[in-house]
């Protein structure tokens, strides 16, 4: 870890009926800041609220590796998905789930879909968004869930309901009007709790072991969840009797089956460096997948520390492991945060890009001015849609002007597949390696994104001989070329390479 320091990243408690666990974060915080001390890490923490936070957080951060401790941003867990993408725009190397594992696992509805299709077992579920009754086709009884929130937030006892109708229509109502969004209502599965912690080393993971929810003290009228009480109000009954059983008395065979499940659960997801799989067990003992937390809490007192503990791994090795896979995804900053002397880092483009830009790539003199439009349609979409959309877009600017332009996206109806649409630099700085640093980057984020192929189209005139001898130099391969597809005379020719 030599030549290598950390920022730690997290979101500023807020002051709000779920502040218990808004708090909890500072108990991750002081964790992870022990264990890099005792690592001889240098780090500093920062604490954010918004995406301009971030963004002037990470512009002048010196630090390559981004602790990634966010758990919400402007109180929206979904948006907090969106952090690990701004950390690699800003060339930073980032812990814990990329953004596709972090959004879809945020949303409950999204991250069932995944699971189904990937032929997990998940409890049935319908979703009733805001101003809408629920109408499940399945018999009860029914737990009604906010479908974007964490930390148990907005589950207690009477989330539970036994039939459809009036009740069930009031729960419902409950957290459209707490929470301003659609509530999950999913077949509860009265049986035994299981949390499954995953490691990842490599991009391989590893099962820790196995913990059960001891709900013994509740009695046959109580319902046995681990609701927001059991989690974060300290004095409560629930908190104090929903216990951790590790290892769980799990029969082996039925513990192999979880283990398996749990880890085609965390890939479906695309999970990486570390998550936690929520399980049930019915009467039958059939388990059944409640979620995939693909950043959990990972305080001293929580799930996953007490799995590291039982498998003996101590903190500061698991806090070491997330740097150390941080890096294998993103090495290039790792020696530099800047892509040269005159030039700034590269970030992603937003709608004050749009203009400048535009201006930059004509003045390279190699586009028509349908292209151009092209362009500014897709520099307005990256700007909209931001790091979620199709186009990738990214800028490398210098003392606030536009000097490099990249862009790229999954080649649509294709598994791994990734276009690189557009590459400029301006006229007065090529020459000087910055289209090499700008495709390098791209090369790297289609990595990161579990890419297996780049393709490159250019034309085949002699004005474009530069070109594809850039392109060649870089490793790319011609594979095809369609004859006249530009215009007469001009053909197209089309490269490839494994990023």
């Amino acid at each position: 870890m030599k030549d290598v320091s950390v920022l730690i990243v997290y979101n500023r408690p807020a002051d709000s009926v779920f502040a218990e666990s808004d708090a909890g974060v500072l108990q991750q915080l002081a964790a992870v800041g022990d264990a890099l001390t005792k690592l001889k890490i240098p780090f500093r923490a920062v604490a954010v609220e918004s995406f301009e936070q971030i963004a002037d957080t990470l512009g002048r951060a010196g630090e390559q590796v981004v602790f990634n401790l966010v758990e919400t941003i402007e109180g929206c867990p979904l948006k907090a998905a969106q952090f690990p993408a701004v950390c690699s725009a800003f060339g930073k190397a980032c812990t814990g789930n990329d953004f596709f594992g972090f959004l879809v696992s945020s949303d409950k509805w999204l991250s069932k879909a995944a699971l189904l299709a990937a032929g997990l077992p998940c409890p049935k579920a319908v979703l009733a968004e805001p101003g809408q009754k629920a109408g499940p086709d399945f018999d009860g009884p029914y737990i009604v869930k906010p479908v974007a929130a964490d930390a148990s937030e907005g589950i207690e006892g009477e989330s539970i309901v036994k039939t459809k109708g009036a009740a069930l229509d009031k729960v419902v109502n409950r957290i459209h009007k707490l929470f301003r969004q659609s509530a999950l209502v999913e077949q509860f599965i009265d049986g035994r709790e299981l949390n499954i912690s995953v490691l990842f080393k490599n991009g391989r993971p590893k099962v820790l072991p196995l913990a059960e929810i001891d709900f013994s003290a509740f009695g046959p009228k109580r319902h046995r969840i681990v609701g927001y009480k059991a989690k974060w109000k300290t004095g409560s009954f629930e908190y104090k009797n929903t216990n951790r059983i590790i290892p769980a008395a799990i029969p082996e065979n039925m513990a192999r089956k979880i283990r398996a499940i749990a880890k085609k659960a965390a890939a479906a997801l695309s999970c990486t460096d570390y998550c936690r799989v929520d399980f049930r067990l019915d009467k039958d003992l059939n388990p059944h997948i409640l979620e995939v937390n693909a950043n959990p809490d990972i305080s001293p007192d929580a799930g996953l520390a007490a799995a590291l503990a039982v498998a003996k791994i101590p903190y500061q090795r698991f806090v070491k492991l997330c740097i150390d896979n941080a890096i294998a995804r993103h090495p290039l900053p790792l020696k530099k945060t800047h892509i040269s002397k005159q030039a700034g880092p590269i970030r992603f483009s937003t709608d004050r890009d749009i203009k400048p830009a535009l201006e930059m790539v004509e003045r390279t003199g190699f586009f028509r001015p349908c292209e151009l439009e092209i362009a500014e349609e897709v520099l307005t979409d990256a700007a909209e849609k931001g790091p979620a959309g199709h186009y990738q877009s990214f800028v490398l600017e210098q003392n606030c002007k536009i000097i490099g332009w990249v862009c790229f996206g999954p080649a649509p109806c294709c598994l791994g597949t990734y276009d690189i649409y557009w590459l400029a630099v301006c006229p007065d700085r090529q020459g000087r390696g910055l289209g090499k640093k700008l495709m390098n980057f791209a090369e790297q984020q289609i990595r990161n994104k579990n890419g297996r192929l780049c393709v490159v189209e250019t034309s085949g005139t002699d004005r474009y001989i530069p070109t594809r001898r850039f392109y060649e130099k870089l490793g790319y391969k011609q594979k095809a070329a369609v004859p006249e597809f530009y215009a007469l005379g001009d053909d197209k020719i089309i490269y490839t390479k494994k990023p």
